[in-house]
């Protein structure tokens, strides 16, 4: 299947690669259907969650552990029910990222994760209980692991 996105032209990605999300994400909830672009040959931590229905909706996304390793935030599992069964390999979690002109603000949203079940294809944006911040600072953190390769 043939997507148009403003960021990255057309973009072919396999029927098996698009993520549901029943209720969409906060905020764009008329888009249900996503797929993660990443570049596979220099796979860096940031990839883009890209709308299948708006070629102008993609979100920088990461896993919230790269940036805070003991990200563990308590999810209500009944909310997930409609996802399908989680075991520890198909359960993947990603947070939204705010990339400002100045990149030294740069955050991600630990509040509200993204979780998917990889086995069903099927993702929704949760708001968890834990004290975790909305724009959590990561510029230094990612110039850190960036430096460590």
């Amino acid at each position: 299947m043939e997507i148009n996105t403003t960021l990255f032209g057309k973009v072919d990605i396999e029927e098996e690669k698009i993520l549901s999300f029943e209720n969409g994400i906060m905020g764009f909830e008329e888009c249900k259907h996503f797929t993660l672009i990443y570049d596979s040959e220099n796979r860096s931590a940031i990839s883009w969650l890209q709308a299948v229905e708006e070629p102008g909706l993609a979100f920088p996304v990461i896993d919230p552990q790269v940036v805070n390793e003991t990200y563990d935030p308590m999810v209500d599992y009944d909310y997930l029910s409609s996802l399908g069964e989680f075991t520890a390999d198909n359960r993947f979690v990603l947070a939204i990222m705010t990339v400002p002109q100045n990149l030294e603000d740069m955050s991600v949203n630990l509040k509200a994760p993204i979780v998917i079940n990889t086995d069903t294809k099927k993702g929704c944006q949760v708001i968890v209980d834990d004290d975790f911040e909305v724009h959590y600072p990561v510029y230094e953190i990612l110039k850190e692991k960036k430096g460590d390769k």
